[in-house]
């Protein structure tokens, strides 16, 4: 009992802390003035049908408590059958048109009327020039660059070389029936990776103080949007301010020796373009902006595989056979392993998308109209936020038989429409790091599964802030 009560506790401060991050509130309470029915307009009638809850906090309290429990899409799914598969809502502090439909939500990921709509301390955190939110050439211009370097051949093969050296430097010092936290474990050598990527620090001391302060950065993402020193918020902006400080330096290191090169890393393909935007400033602050998708994708991901091979031997079973023939053959023409190698694997790379499907470490994305716009006979009026909702449409068993259950097989069909399998976004602001996340992910899953087996302990997947396990997936390991 004294557990469901602090659980209440959490959910009540949390909702209420997240409204306060934004700036319609007020707005809302104005126009409603404490009624959950709207004005009977004219565009009020084309208004998908909903409920805009109670005023000022909606019905957010609702939805973070369901994200908290092992049924997320509850909230969704008593909607659905009230109102149909796009409905109107208030979310976050904003009015929001929750969208579960794969068409609808495709044309929001498409369209350049709809932008970024985050909590305020995120932007407060991030800046106006973060890729995150900046939008128009800008956005076009950066995305563009650094989709492109992630897709080199050569990156790949690096970030081969280095998930191997982690992976193998790490799992040397596992001993039989130890406990291994696989969240753990998977993101400090998530981390290292991605700062290479985009830094190209090699690990030591300063990855291990960027470590630190991207913590203490990341942990103001969903706080108050109070400045005062001593809040959250500012100890998180301190902390940003010292990781660029060393990122910075970095930069003038680069600069001095500024050579034609290919690029190494993500700084090298800005500093390399003569667009006068892209400030030491500018490119520093950013770099710890990509941290904040990238640090957790990988790791979270590597460890709802394991969790879900745990859950299903025979998975694991033909997973295991399909690694061990592969490093079985290279063992015998003595070659290592390459980026090729493991995206080869077809059943581990169903067992991938699969875990993305039933995880759903983007359980959906928000977006502002920037205009009034109707889709599929909807309207959603300017200013009004959308929330396309990924995970009720990969739970939707119209679209996938039984669909809440872990089954890797399904993909041997190859018959899933790409709009109703968005794992990483969609549109312009596809996640640009899609295939590298894929890539460390089987190398992670290759080592692990062909040097040990193990017995997981139970764990429960939670969706709020963002997905994680709730126990960070303990496994007793056992060398093969």
């Amino acid at each position: 009992m004294e557990s469901l009560c602090l659980l209440v506790s959490a959910t009540v401060f949390l909702s209420i802390a997240t409204f306060l991050l934004c700036t319609n509130s007020t707005k809302f309470f104005r126009k409603n003035n404490g009624s959950t029915r709207p004005s009977p307009s004219s565009s009020e009638i084309q208004l998908p049908l909903g409920t805009l809850g109670w005023p000022f906090i909606g019905e957010t309290i609702e939805f973070i408590s369901c994200a908290y429990s092992g049924s997320p899409e509850r909230f969704m799914d008593k909607r659905r059958c009230l109102y149909g598969n796009v409905f109107k809502s208030h979310l976050f502090g904003s009015q929001t048109i929750v969208s579960t439909d794969a068409e609808v939500n495709k044309h929001v990921l498409d369209s350049k009327t709809f932008i970024p709509a985050y909590p305020r301390s995120l932007t407060e955190l991030m800046g106006e020039s973060s890729i995150l939110v900046t939008n128009g050439n800008l956005h076009k211009k950066l995305h563009g660059l650094i989709g492109a370097f992630l897709k080199f051949p050569q990156l790949k093969a690096q970030i081969t070389r280095d998930m191997q050296k982690y992976v193998h430097e790490t799992m040397s010092h596992w001993k039989d029936d130890q406990l291994i936290y696989i969240q753990d474990v998977s993101k400090n050598i998530a981390f290292k990776v991605l700062v290479k990527v985009l830094i190209g620090l090699d690990p030591g001391e300063e990855v291990k103080f960027l470590n630190q302060q991207f913590h203490e950065f990341n942990a103001g993402i969903i706080s108050l949007p109070i400045k005062i020193p001593g809040s959250r918020l500012y100890r998180s902006l301190q902390a940003k301010k010292r990781m660029m400080k060393v990122i910075e330096k970095i930069i003038q290191e680069k600069q001095k020796h500024n050579s034609n090169e290919i690029p190494k890393d993500v700084i090298d393909v800005l500093l390399n373009d003569p667009n006068e935007q892209l400030t030491p400033g500018f490119i520093s602050s950013n770099m710890v902006d990509f941290m904040i998708p990238g640090e957790d994708s990988v790791p979270v991901l590597i460890t709802l595989v394991v969790k879900f091979l745990s859950e299903c031997p025979q998975a694991l079973e033909q997973m295991l056979e399909e690694n061990m023939n592969l490093k079985t053959l290279k063992d015998q023409k003595g070659e290592l392993l390459c980026w090729s190698d493991y995206m080869s694997l077809p059943f581990t790379q169903d067992v991938i998308s699969e875990a993305l499907r039933l995880g759903n470490i983007i359980g959906g994305v928000m977006r502002k109209a920037t205009k009034d716009v109707q889709i599929k006979g909807y309207l959603i009026p300017e200013g009004w936020c959308v929330f396309a909702y990924f995970l009720s449409v990969h739970l939707d068993d119209k679209l996938y038989e039984e669909s809440h259950r872990f089954n890797p097989w399904r993909w041997q069909d190859n018959n899933i429409g790409t709009c109703n399998f968005t794992p990483f976004g969609g549109g312009q602001r596809l996640c640009p790091g899609l295939e590298l996340a894929r890539l460390e992910t089987s190398i992670f899953l290759h080592h692990f599964i062909t040097q040990f087996s193990w017995v997981a302990e139970e764990d429960a997947i939670i969706h709020f802030p963002t997905a994680r396990l709730k126990r960070r997936m303990p496994v007793c390991v056992k060398r093969r």
